[in-house]
């Protein structure tokens, strides 16, 4: 699928998903820890926002949620009102250089194909001033794949495995990383990568 078929794939699945999905797991709490390194009043990038029950709605209110669907703006919309949203790709961000202290992209980069995604975190980097942190899903596996039925649709995953992405991460300048397990918004455990920009 190339990008334009992930985001109609999206906006046909983002109810069903917002639906299915439980808003009190524990990956959610893992934005306290992001929050604590952070310095008050963060501006934070939430990539691949969706409805924004996990991420968006438990970030600071100055935080900024980005997503390519329509339909998943439009329920961010709804779900945290007054949030600060953009439609844009992670791809080619529509952000200045050095905009934020963070970003956090749960469950959104293994949307794009595996080698599309280094560009992906020089992107995060680029976005990011010096110091800044991302907080992101780790794939474990290494696939690429359209999964059809999913959410009663299809969708597109891929990914590189977790030592290349970790890999990935470091070419774009993330240093002083740690892994963190919590359990995803379909009830799985996730690994998540917290990193540090180099500078």
């Amino acid at each position: 699928m190339d990008r334009d078929d992930v985001r109609l794939a999206w906006e046909g699945v983002s109810d069903e998903y917002a639906r299915r999905r439980d808003p009190t797991g524990s990956d959610a709490a893992l934005l306290d820890d992001l929050l604590a390194e952070l310095p008050a009043d963060p501006d934070v990038l939430d990539v691949g926002c969706g409805d924004g029950a996990r991420t968006l709605a438990n970030l600071p209110p100055r935080s900024v949620g980005l997503d390519f669907a329509a339909r998943a703006l439009e329920l961010a919309r709804e779900r945290v009102p007054g949030a600060r949203l953009v439609r844009g790709d992670m791809v080619a961000l529509p952000f200045a250089d050095d905009a934020f202290d963070a970003v956090t992209a749960y469950h959104a980069v293994f949307h794009v194909p595996r080698d599309d995604q280094p560009a992906v975190y020089r992107e995060f980097a680029r976005v990011l001033r010096p110091g800044g942190r991302v907080l992101a899903t780790l794939p474990s596996g290494r696939f690429e794949t359209v999964r059809r039925g999913w959410m009663g649709g299809e969708m597109f995953f891929s990914a590189p495995g977790r030592e290349a992405t970790l890999s990935q991460l470091e070419r774009a300048g993330f240093t002083d990383y740690r892994t963190l397990a919590a359990d995803d918004p379909l009830g799985s455990s996730t690994e998540f990568v917290l990193a540090t920009l180099d500078g």
